[in-house]
């Protein structure tokens, strides 16, 4: 074979060559990146579910506790959930201090009455780790009733503090169904039981029955900001109707103890600047089955009480 015959077999077995080594690098890089994007997708899944949580705090600390939203056993704010969160938070034995940090309008008083006893019993318990209540833009009804257990409340001068009462709703449906025709029949074994049912006339007895019971959960209610603010309150005549106020007017009335923020409270308060999250969040199955069954219980009950 002549020189120039195995200089373009040479060339040719070259490109050759080379074409296969960059397919293969090209298969490499490919599965690279794919491997990369589903580790970042199953990341992204592990996440939303809450099956990787919070490293443990390392060293001292002050432990951070998020009440945001509505009060409620399927709410954004559930008793379950910030239990765990002041157990963990009072056992960890580098907490200095505790901030309850609150954004809620309120809801059901009994997961706040929970909530509320207990931050007194932890305290008790950990007589050494004070617990701060920071209020954001709002701190009122059920919000309120948790934060009377702490040690101080700070606010921010334009935050809304208070509305301390108690609220059922519901609808009534008895005009609508004689104007479209429809007769409403039920049948009971107990003369109470269709008690506020909102397709019957209101009947007088229910309304006087649910307002003796409205009336007593807002005397607990009243006792229990009583008894967490002290001789600290200058109670009004409005203190207890409902009403609300800024945060500057709320601590002019004893609601609360001054201004400040997590951090200010952290820093300046607790003295210790680093803050830790203990909130225990709901993993995403657990959120979709409380709205499920929030969504059937709402459809089975004509009407609820709340600190609203």
């Amino acid at each position: 074979m002549s020189e120039p015959q195995n200089w373009e077999r040479q060339a040719l077995e070259k490109l050759a060559f080379a074409a296969v080594q960059e397919q293969r690098r090209s298969r490499h890089w490919s599965i690279f990146f794919k491997t990369l994007g589903f580790v970042y997708l199953f990341a992204l899944l592990f996440l939303a579910l809450d099956w990787i949580g919070p490293s443990k705090a390392i060293g001292s600390h002050t432990a951070l506790i998020d009440i945001q939203g509505e009060i409620g056993a399927e709410g954004q704010v559930t008793a379950d959930n910030t239990l765990t969160s002041l157990q963990t938070a009072f056992e960890d034995k580098h907490t200095k201090g505790i901030i309850l940090r609150i954004n809620s309008p309120g809801g059901s008083p009994v997961q706040a009455g929970i909530i509320n006893d207990e931050i007194k019993r932890l305290r008790k318990l950990h007589p050494r780790v004070p617990v701060y209540a920071v209020v954001e833009d709002i701190c009122a009804s059920g919000g309120y009733y948790i934060a009377v257990a702490a040690d101080r409340i700070y606010v921010d001068k334009a935050s809304i503090v208070g509305s301390i009462g108690v609220i059922m709703d519901g609808f009534g449906f008895t005009g609508t169904m004689q104007k479209l025709g429809v007769e409403r029949r039920v049948l009971t074994a107990g003369e109470n039981k269709a008690l506020l049912d909102p397709f019957s006339p209101l009947n007088p007895s229910h309304k006087a029955f649910a307002q003796d019971l409205l009336n007593e959960i807002h005397q607990q209610f009243i006792q229990v900001v009583r008894d967490g603010r002290g001789k600290r309150l200058r109670e009004t005549p409005e203190m207890f109707s409902g009403l609300f106020w800024s945060g500057q007017r709320s601590i002019e009335l004893g609601l609360a103890d001054g201004l400040g923020s997590s951090e200010s409270v952290a820093r300046d308060v607790i003295k210790e600047e680093n803050i830790v999250d203990f909130t225990t969040h709901e993993g995403l199955a657990d959120r979709f089955a409380k709205r499920f069954g929030a969504t059937m219980a709402n459809t089975l009950s004509s009407a609820s009480i709340k600190l609203h």
